[in-house]
């Protein structure tokens, strides 16, 4: 349990963020601070920003807290030094994304801005935080313990595949100077870490605690799982492979086992994770007193992180879809924790008194915006189940599908005054909606939810991922059919058709993914145009630590059944791939028709390049770059 203070009854506050700078702790009359934390994103008062949710738990807690956000370590540390020693520990955070991903594309070239930091200036973080600040801190401050946490220390826990430097790095831990990592929504861990310490326990005494990473050199622990050692994983890829699937079990369980891997010469041990929140602690996280602003110290500079889910709230935490390309359930887990119908709506009326609010809510949703309220119907079963999905390849008949409590949630919302409209901006799971769950009112229920949705919460547009058309990749995803898209795209067009809407349906898709071969893309290029698709939301895939996906393509095995499975890893079967999302598109046909004649493929540049088909589908994307040009136009003017 998070250890909370009378409900209702934070310590009182001086100022309406967290300090920062030496002048603000002196203007609090603070003569020490318990923690400073250190993040690579700039501080943003908000729920939904990894250093708040932390600085915010350990201020409620009793404990007194600063943020050093985006510290300079190339000058002479400043940063490091302004604000001095704390009681307790530092704090040290990546930010909100993997800092290599933050700063890499797919095609490994250095991206020119970065969304967590103002005005999406690029170069504020350097490459591995964690490694970075932990031993600038160490260095400075080497009797002061240093805790790491974020979405860097909890995807690299174990011995992972870096596409960046494209090599298998041992656990993050042993190339920092931390002394602990928290992995996972860290709430529960940090704060008792800091309890214990406050009470005079030694860092290198706290074992016990769930979600934590450190150090074991005895190599002992009762039951615990030891897994190969990176050594004999760098030795032999098979090895790497079936340690995944160890790690994925054990993080999607109610009841796991302490982790150990041997790397380096050293013990690394993971503690199991905490079971889900439950509901009253979920909602204490997002109740704390949040400005939801940024901190004054960036002016009027945008965050443009901020700026896409200012207006948004976040209702659920955790997913249980499983993909095999997404890091989410490795972090937050599969099973589902949701706020109370109280807790998200007294954070939309905080969100209408914001003094930009116009009236819309730009998103009510979650990692997947339809989980919300969702579990096991008998939750026995969930403690006992390993599955890393509860979607694939079919929904599971013991999960509870029904959305009647998210419908309640959006006419709630709908119902205040000073709310014209909510929108759903978080990506929509059909299947589950689609799901025949044989209970006549629960699919009577998921039937109005889809028309609801579509009619009164798509901002002229509803993301959904199909991600891909073939049969053979979408298993290896963890996706469902691709027919099960055509179908949700018909309720789509029906629903618009009888509202009288004019609205767009936008499916996202992968390329390059794991078990994708050439043709493969080559085909879903002629079934999105058979559906009068041209693609917007596309994306080569990018290796992450900690997704099947990445163990694949790194390893070449499945970690479930050992099998070879192809990948896409040169820069010319990336590309050859990836052309075919832009099969409409004239300077790309020569080449598009040459590939398809390679692979005896004729047949699909019929169905691509009808001569009629062509010319029209020519004549409309050059329409529409002179649309573009022209509104462009207008807008310069």
């Amino acid at each position: 349990m998070i250890r909370t203070i009378e409900a209702g009854k934070f310590p009182e506050q001086k100022q309406l963020w967290l300090p920062t700078t030496k002048a603000e702790i002196e203007r609090l009359g603070w003569d020490y601070v318990d923690v400073i934390l250190f993040t690579g994103d700039a501080y943003v008062d908000h729920p939904s920003f990894g250093a708040a949710v932390i600085g915010r738990t350990l201020e409620a807690a009793g404990f007194r807290v600063a943020i050093v956000p985006q510290p300079n370590w190339r000058d002479d540390l400043r940063d490091f030094k302004k604000l001095g020693r704390p009681r307790l520990f530092f704090g040290v955070s990546a930010g909100a994304m993997d800092s290599m991903v933050n700063h890499y594309t797919a095609n490994r070239r250095l991206r020119h801005d970065d969304a967590y930091t103002p005005g999406g200036r690029h170069g504020m973080r350097p490459d591995y935080p964690t490694i970075v600040y932990t031993e600038i801190l160490k260095k400075l401050y080497p009797d002061v313990p240093v805790i790491a946490g974020g979405i860097e220390a909890s995807l690299r826990r174990v011995a992972h595949y870096d596409y960046w430097e494209d090599r298998l790095r041992p656990p993050l831990l042993l190339d920092t100077k931390a002394d602990m990592f928290i992995y996972g929504m860290g709430e529960r861990s940090i704060t008792e870490i800091a309890d214990r310490l406050s009470k005079g326990e030694r860092i290198s005494d706290i074992t016990d605690v769930p979600q934590t990473v450190f150090r074991n050199e005895n190599d002992i622990a009762d039951g615990a799982i030891m897994l190969h050692s990176y050594e004999d994983c760098l030795s032999d890829k098979k090895k790497q492979a079936s340690n995944f699937r160890i790690v994925e079990e054990e993080s999607n369980s109610f009841n796991g086992h302490i982790i150990l891997q041997k790397a380096k010469g050293h013990t690394v041990r993971i503690n199991p994770m905490y079971p889900p929140m439950a509901d009253g602690e979920i909602d204490y996280s997002f109740d704390l007193p949040y400005t939801r602003l940024p901190h004054p110290r960036y002016k009027d500079k945008h965050i443009p992180a901020y700026d896409m889910i200012r207006h948004s709230i976040c209702m659920h935490r955790g997913c249980f879809g499983g993909c095999a390309f997404c890091t989410i359930s490795a972090h937050q887990g599969k099973h589902i924790a949701s706020r109370s119908k109280e807790s998200i709506l007294r954070e939309v009326r905080q969100v209408t008194r914001m003094h930009d609010f116009k009236g819309y809510i730009s998103d009510l949703g979650g990692p997947s915006a339809n989980m919300y309220a969702m579990h096991g119907k008998n939750v026995d079963l969930c403690r006992k189940c390993l599955k890393p999905s509860c979607l694939h390849p079919r929904p599971c008949p013991n999960l509870n599908t029904d959305h009647s409590d998210l419908l309640d949630i959006y006419r709630s919302v709908d119902s205040i005054p000073e709310v014209k409209k909510s929108f759903i901006g978080s990506g929509v799971r059909y299947d589950l909606a689609m799901h025949p769950t044989g209970n006549d009112n629960i699919d009577r229920t998921n039937r109005r939810y889809l028309s609801e949705l579509i009619t009164n919460h798509v901002s002229g547009r509803l993301k959904v991922a199909p991600e891909h058309t073939s049969d053979n990749v979408l298993k290896i995803m963890r996706k469902p059919s691709f027919g099960l898209f055509r179908s949700f795209k018909r309720i789509f067009d029906s629903e618009c058709g009888r509202a009288g809407l004019r609205q767009q349906l936008i499916p996202y898709f992968i390329s390059s993914h794991p078990g994708c071969h050439e043709v493969d893309m080559a085909e879903l290029a002629a079934e999105t145009k058979s559906l009068d698709f041209h693609l917007e939301q596309i994306q080569d895939f990018t290796p992450t630590p900690m997704t099947l996906a990445t163990e694949i393509y790194y390893t070449g095995f499945h970690p479930y059944t050992l099998e070879p499975i192809y990948t896409a890893r040169t820069q010319s079967e990336k590309l050859a791939q990836r052309q075919f999302f832009f099969w409409y598109k004239p300077e790309e046909r020569k080449n598009i028709s040459t590939a398809l004649k390679r692979m005896h493929r004729p047949d699909l540049i019929d169905r691509l390049y009808g001569s009629k088909g062509f010319h029209e589908n020519r004549n409309r994307y050059n329409e529409r770059n002179l649309r573009r040009g022209h509104n462009n136009d207008k807008r310069r003017k």
